[in-house]
């Protein structure tokens, strides 16, 4: 399948659940047995390991559809390279969604560490965010710019900044995936997750896939 036709085919499961109205496809004994033996996903989805972040729910997608690799606020690690690599280098997927929601801890915390009385969090949940402090930091300053002073930075501006940084962050760090994109051979998207209704909408997309879904 193509990166567009893969996503288009997630979209299309991601409306079926926003309606209510989920297939649950291949998830019965049949699909489990046939994969008992080889896996051959048709996307690799990287996302926040929020609870409510579902990827198999949220697209309405069955056993063995996606490569799934997830952390808090999807943040890049070598691991998760490592990962994203081996999904596109052996398992061939077309697509990789990177996907971020509204009201991310991580996002919040990153925000609340850049206040003036800032509490010392422990160092691995402090490792963890740090890398969306930048976003966080390029956000302030837009606003700014702009003359606005708002007495808390908009967490939904931050993590829409954090995401598309993400997959541009992605892209520059792994030239084996970076290359795969310019071949045609695999396209990025960076979505994000609206919590209230379940729509994945997309922010960010590089490669063959429908530009004019993004916002």
């Amino acid at each position: 399948m193509t990166p567009r036709a893969v996503w288009n085919q997630m979209l299309e499961g991601n409306r079926r659940f926003v309606s209510g109205e989920p297939a649950h496809p291949r998830q019965d004994v049949e699909r489990r047995t046939e994969l008992a033996s080889y896996q051959r996903p048709n996307a690799a989805l990287f996302g926040c390991s929020d609870s409510r972040l579902a990827a198999e729910i949220i697209f309405d997608q069955g056993l063995g559809d996606l490569f799934v690799v997830r952390n808090a606020g999807q943040v890049i690690s070598d691991s998760v390279i490592g990962s994203l690599e081996y999904a596109v280098g052996v398992l061939e997927v077309p697509l990789i969604v990177v996907l971020a929601h509204d009201a991310c801890g991580a996002v919040g915390a990153a925000i609340d560490s850049t206040g003036v009385d800032a509490p010392t969090l422990p160092a691995y949940i402090w490792r963890q965010i740090a890398p969306i402090v930048p976003a966080v930091r390029r956000v302030q300053r837009s606003e700014a710019e702009a003359g606005h002073t708002p007495e808390r930075i908009d967490p939904e501006l931050v993590g829409r900044e954090h995401l598309r940084h993400t997959v541009a962050d992605l892209l520059r760090a792994s030239e084996l995936i970076s290359e795969a994109v310019a071949d045609g051979r695999v396209a990025v998207v960076g979505a994000n997750y609206r919590l209230d209704d379940g729509e994945a909408v997309p922010v960010v997309s590089v490669g063959d896939v429908d530009e004019s879904r993004a916002a």
